[in-house]
């Protein structure tokens, strides 16, 4: 079952040969020959022993195990798949899209809340719930590794008790067809002798090592499947830390950044629609002064028979003026005439005032 050299297993077969030669040179009635034959009925005590420690270390994962499921003991793999199981019901629980946007309504008509809002809240309050689940996850997790490692020493011992069984398993069946070949030419009394107290204890012997050793192949396995099932619980522990928290984490932002990002679309759907309403105001506006400024333009501004009084009293004004200026020159011709006789009778007194200063 286990590998084994051709060196080694000759080597094994020339020992059992060579003993076997040596117990069938012995009177079966000394206590030389008791002896060999007891030393037959023990090989391998040692080892079966050390195989059945093991086994015994062994037994005590399960019941550990069943405590643990009953909350009496402290096993790693049961704290773990538990920690897993609450941290999977938790991310389910705080799955973004199980909060719709928009508001929540009583009975599905009253409003009465966001969901949005209920769900951050929500999620702010699972931080530490979260945070106390990754902890213990880490510190089964530290447990799994240091079990793994008490199995591994565990699986070498026990590969080790197992090398030496089959050995001994070996020298075992070497033994039992040595005795046979010792048997066929011996007389019936030696033969007899030979095979009720040689040849029985060899094969029970093998048939015991055999045995052990079937237990010991099964309980490396069984130690090698613990072993990789605190594998793949550490596995999952990492998966849990990192990926899924951080996928949780992630999702939770894109939902805040969406509903976030929805409420400035909102906000720029509002603005820009109180824009286009400015516009279309302003719109009317210059097209109702625009139509009031042509219908001004073409209209007249100064009423006709206004503007022909106006007119006509202008033309009035000017012969009126023209008829003041044709008496005003007859009248300043007099007035011309009148001052110069004037001035010519004060040159008079002038000059006598002149000639009167000499």
């Amino acid at each position: 079952m286990l590998p084994m050299t051709e060196e080694r297993a000759a080597e094994l077969a020339a020992k059992a040969h060579e003993f076997v030669g040596e117990l069938s040179g012995l009177d079966a009635r000394s206590p030389e020959f008791s002896r060999k034959v007891h030393d037959i009925s023990s090989m391998g005590d040692t080892e079966i022993r050390s195989a059945s420690q093991v086994a015994n270390r062994m037994l005590k994962r399960p019941v550990a195990a069943l405590d643990a499921a009953r909350g009496e003991g402290s096993d790693a793999q049961g704290r773990v798949a538990s920690e897993l199981v609450a941290l999977r019901r938790t991310v389910v629980d705080l799955d973004p899209k199980q909060a719709a946007s928009g508001p929540r309504k009583l009975l599905g008509l009253i409003p009465f809340g966001d969901r949005l809002r209920d769900y951050f809240a929500r999620y702010h309050s699972a931080q530490k719930h979260i945070d106390d689940i990754i902890r213990a996850l880490k510190s089964g997790q530290d447990e799994l590794l240091r079990d793994n490692a008490a199995i591994e020493g565990e699986k070498a011992n026990l590969w080790e008790v197992m090398t030496r069984l089959q050995e001994y398993a070996v020298m075992a069946q070497a033994m039992d067809a040595a005795l046979e070949e010792q048997i066929a030419p011996a007389d019936e009394e030696r033969a007899t002798a030979l095979r009720s107290d040689a040849l029985f204890t060899v094969r029970q012997r093998h048939q015991d090592l055999l045995t052990q050793l079937a237990v010991s192949a099964q309980g490396y396995l069984a130690l090698d499947l613990v072993r990789r099932n605190n594998l793949e619980l550490s596995k999952g522990v990492d998966r849990a830390t990192t990926t899924t928290v951080a996928a949780l984490r992630t999702a939770v932002t894109v939902a805040q950044a969406l509903a976030n990002q929805k409420l400035v679309l909102d906000q720029i759907t509002a603005l820009n629609a109180t824009t286009g309403d400015l516009i279309l105001a302003t719109s009317e506006m210059l097209r109702t002064q625009a139509g009031a400024i042509q219908n001004q333009a073409a209209s007249t501004t100064v009423d006709l028979d206004t503007l022909r009084k106006a007119f006509d009293n202008v033309y009035a004004t000017m012969d009126a003026i023209d008829t003041f200026r044709e008496q005003a020159v007859e009248s300043m011709a007099a007035t011309v005439d009148s001052l110069s006789t004037e001035l010519r009778h004060t040159k008079t007194y002038l000059d006598r005032a002149q000639e009167s200063a000499r």
